[in-house]
This record gives structure tokens, C-alpha cells and sequence, in this order.
């Protein structure tokens, strides 16, 4: 008896721990779905039947006359924004209270590659921000575009391949392969080649980095669910080693100085040389309220965090964003007609050489990749969470910390209320005689604010680069076995990915030599 006692008092007490917080919201009047023990309203996430951003979606259509909509994250609250003007000021005005991502449970055991610009939160952010932004200016970003010219050199041919035999190709591979090549060699000095080699290292590698097994899949509810007790659990431990690898064999060939080749594992041993990381905190003050100082030490492992974080949102943010772009040119011949005919114009008056100045010369290719973002933009969301007790004042909401806010980028884009027949691609929705500038608050593929991405003019400039460098000898139209509107992968975690890839057939064009 006493045995069955305990067992009903051990059920009772781990039920009223699963439902902890799950009135957070009907107490302060906000609407939401009835929350599930442990699962929250997250239940068809966690049980991976839809994808997070498939989540915020439904939840901002399920309540569209709410500015804000609750949801629970195993018994975490967490909200969906739905007002572009609540959005800014998470976003930009108010960032001092919602500095962090909100990915991390407990940042004092944050797990190695974890440790990287993006998941990072806090003081660390703040000095890895300032020291590694220098990387990214636009006279640097010329200076690497010859590399990514060979590699949309490469992206012609294996295309070419492809469309002499009549083949589909997964334009999501291929995209991908082109960027695995670029980040190797404009990030470590690398010929990845994943454009020729069918069992690139490099390739694998990327695959393994967004590849999400089960049993990645029960650690993260079981950290939603136990963030305390399981807070030292790893989710990234299956890369930890190749990217640590990576890094320390790089270095060791340079002899832990910089080659000159002005790549990302140059501009790491530069921030390394120039001492400890220093600055203002964001965390602490003193009692007269000024910041406190903050430092770090950039050492080999904090290192090799932000080659991980640099190899995996660049190649797999781009290769999903330019694929999408192209299965839409492939749906909409006369947009397409019209994106070649820029590319042939422009390339005519650069002696049909792709370069720095003629890929910013192409204005409405520029504008169909961005209608390819607004459509399907590769982070379906942007999340945050509250640092310090804030009110929304055109609410009257208080909200504690440790509330996650998240931006439905996917929902907001393919809003009619911004944006008329949205399901339409519709490039000249981005010319900037038209373009509302309101709007601004609501097309965020790249966010907003402080915590912006850092390579959005790299991720641009490479992506409409491997644009043109495709469309500019080749057409694309639909394969026997594309999906018109193909279905998001339930596995799909802050980057969004199709189920089943998105094959297209590539067939060469015909280029008047005048």
C-alpha cells in the first residue's frame, strides 16, 4: 500500500509539474489554445507533425483579431506577436528588454557550439557582435566575390551536366552545394568542392548539422520540459568534434597566424590577436546605473562556436531562400523571362562577366529573390525572449521574464492585409517607387534591430550571384514530379526546409552572341 501511495504521490506531483504555468494567460486575459499537460500548445511540434514556424502560423490565423496570442512551450508561456508596431519595439526600441533569443535555457552551461553569435545571449553576444562585425562591410564583401565567382562557375557546370542528360536536379541540393563551396572557401580557405564530389566531407557535414534524428528531437521537449535538471544535456554534441576538428587543423596550418586571404578564419585569429574581448555589459550595472565592464576570452573552442554558427545559417538560410526563388521562376515563365532578360542586359555591359557591380545592377532580379523571401522566407520566425519584467503599454500587458515573444515571419509575409494576393510572385512588389515603406516592420527575412543578421549583404550578394550565375545560361520549368505547393517538413526547426526537395529541370538557353 504504502509502495502504490508513493507511486500516486510521485503521478500527482510530476502531473501539477506539467502543468505548471498554464494559466499564465488566462489570468492576464490573453486568448490561446487549452493547454495539454507537458506538452503545452506545442503538442504537434513536439510529437514532430508540424514544424515550429507551421505553429506561429496557425496560431496568428486561428485569432486575427488579437494583437498578441498566447501559447505554451511544454508549460514555458510564450507569445506570438501580431501587430507590426509591438513588433518594433521588441524588435528595435524596446531590445534592451528583449536581448536574448530565448534558445538557450541557462547560458552559465551553455553547451560549446552553442556559444556562437546567434544562439548566444547577452554580454557574450554583445562582444562577439562588436569584434566580428568588420568582417561583414561591403568593401570586404567585394574583396571575396571573385571566390564566389569560381563557384558559380562550377554551379554552370554541374547544372549543365544535368540539363544535357534531361535530368531533374533538387534545386535545394544544388543551391546548397554552391554555398557549401563558397562558405569553404570564403570562410576557411577551403576547396569544399561538394559541387563535383558526390561524397563531399564538407557536404556531409552540412546535412549532419540540420539532420534531426529522434532522439534529437525527445532532448529538446525533455529540455522544454526539465530545463533545470536536464541543462547540461547537448543537442549539437554529434558535430561538436568535426567542427573543433576543422578549426584546430585550419589553424595549425597557418601556425595560428593570418594567411591573408581576408576569409573568416582570418578575421577570428585578428579578434584572437587583439587580446580580450571587452565592452559595456547589457547585463550588469553599477549602482550609479552606468554598465558594468564585460570581457572574454576568445579561445580555440569559442572559436570554432562561430565557424559552426557561420558554415550552418550561411549555407543553409541561402540554399533554401535562392531554391524556392527558382521553383517560382519555374511556375511563372513570364516573371522568369523578365529576370533573364536583366541578368543578359546587364551581364552585356560587363563583358559578360559576373562581378561585384554587376550583380548590384541587377535590380529586378534582386526583386524576385526578395518576393522568394517574402513567400517563403527561410527563418519562418523570429524569436526573443523577455529579459526584465516589461509592460506593453497599447495593451496593458505586463509580461514576466524568461516569456519567449516570437515573430511570425512566415504568417506575416503572406498577409493580404500588407500584402494584396499574396499567393502571387510578384516581383514588382519590391520596387522602391512602390514599396510601402510601412511595410518594413512586417518583410523581415533578415530581422530587424541590434540582433539583425550580421551576413544579410553576404548572404544577398551570394545568393542573387548563384541566381544569375543558373538563370543566366539556363531556364528552369517543372519536373513530372514537382509539387506546385510543396509541403514544409514537419522536422523543420528555425530554418524552414521542404519535404522532399524541390526538383526542377534545368534545359540550356540559347544566347545570341550579339
Amino acid at each position: 500500500m504504502i509502495f502504490i501511495a508513493l507511486i500516486l504521490i510521485a503521478l500527482t506531483a510530476l502531473y501539477f509539474y506539467g502543468t505548471k504555468n498554464q494559466n499564465y494567460w488566462q489570468k492576464k486575459g490573453i486568448k490561446h489554445d487549452k493547454p495539454i499537460p507537458f506538452f503545452g500548445t506545442m503538442a504537434k511540434s513536439y510529437l514532430q507533425q508540424k514544424s515550429i514556424t507551421e505553429m506561429t502560423v496557425y496560431n496568428y490565423w486561428k485569432y486575427p483579431k488579437e494583437k498578441v496570442v498566447g501559447m505554451y512551450m511544454s508549460s514555458w508561456p510564450a507569445l506570438v506577436l501580431r501587430d507590426p508596431e509591438i513588433i518594433k519595439e521588441v524588435l528595435t526600441s524596446d531590445f534592451l528588454y528583449f536581448y536574448p533569443r530565448g534558445l538557450n535555457p541557462h547560458e552559465e552551461v551553455l553547451e560549446p557550439m552553442m556559444k556562437n553569435l546567434f544562439f548566444v545571449d547577452g554580454d557574450l553576444w554583445r562582444l562577439l557582435r562588436q569584434r566580428m562585425t568588420p568582417a561583414f562591410t561591403s568593401g570586404k564583401l567585394r574583396a571575396m566575390f571573385p571566390l564566389i565567382v569560381e563557384r558559380a562557375e562550377k554551379l554552370q557546370t554541374r547544372t549543365a551536366n544535368a540539363a544535357a542528360k534531361g535530368n531533374a536536379l533538387d534545386a535545394r541540393d544544388l543551391m546548397a552545394r554552391y554555398t557549401t563551396d563558397f562558405i569553404g572557401a570564403c570562410g576557411f580557405g577551403l576547396d569544399a568542392d561538394s559541387l563535383n564530389d558526390e561524397e563531399s566531407a564538407f557536404r556531409k557535414l552540412g546535412i549532419k548539422i540540420f539532420e534531426v534524428r529522434l532522439i534529437d528531437a525527445v532532448k529538446l521537449f525533455l529540455r522544454d520540459l526539465f530545463p533545470v535538471a536536464l541543462k547540461r544535456m547537448k543537442v549539437m554534441g554529434k558535430v561538436e568534434g568535426d567542427i573543433h576538428d576543422l578549426v584546430k587543423s585550419i589553424l595549425k596550418q597557418r601556425n595560428y597566424q593570418k594567411s591573408g586571404r581576408n576569409d573568416f578564419i582570418d578575421l577570428l585569429i585578428e579578434c584572437k590577436n587583439k587580446g580580450l574581448l571587452k565592452g559595456e555589459s547589457i547585463e550588469r550595472k553599477k549602482q550609479d546605473g552606468t554598465p558594468e565592464e564585460a570581457s572574454a576570452i576568445l579561445d580555440e573552442m569559442l572559436m570554432a562556436a562561430q565557424v559552426f554558427v557561420f558554415f550552418a545559417a550561411g549555407f543553409e538560410t541561402s540554399s533554401s531562400a535562392t531554391s524556392f526563388t527558382l521553383h517560382q521562376l519555374a511556375y511563372n515563365p513570364e516573371v522568369q523571362k523578365k529576370v533573364q532578360d536583366d541578368i543578359d542586359q546587364v551581364l552585356a555591359r560587363h563583358n559578360n562577366k559576373l562581378s561585384y557591380d554587376a550583380v548590384k545592377e541587377m535590380k529586378y532580379l534582386d526583386w524576385a529573390f526578395k518576393e522568394g523571401m517574402r513567400m517563403f522566407p527561410s527563418l519562418g520566425f523570429l524569436i526573443r525572449k523577455c529579459a526584465k519584467q516589461y509592460t506593453f503599454q497599447k495593451l496593458d500587458l505586463t509580461i514576466d521574464p524568461g516569456v519567449r515573444v516570437f515573430v511570425p515571419l512566415q504568417a506575416l509575409h503572406n498577409d493580404p492585409l500588407y500584402f494584396d494576393n499574396p499567393e502571387e510572385f510578384r516581383p514588382e512588389r519590391f520596387d522602391p517607387e512602390v514599396f510601402d515603406s510601412r511595410l518594413k516592420n512586417i518583410y523581415l527575412p533578415f530581422g530587424i534591430g541590434p540582433r539583425a543578421c550580421i551576413g544579410e549583404r553576404l548572404g544577398h550578394m551570394q545568393s542573387l550571384a548563384g541566381l544569375a550565375a543558373v538563370l543566366s545560361r539556363f531556364s528552369v520549368r517543372p519536373a513530372p514530379e514537382t509539387v506546385r505547393h510543396p509541403t514544409v517538413s514537419p522536422f523543420s526547426d528555425i530554418v524552414q526546409s521542404i519535404k522532399g526537395g524541390l526538383p526542377l529541370l534545368f534545359e540550356a538557353r540559347e544566347i545570341s552572341s550579339s
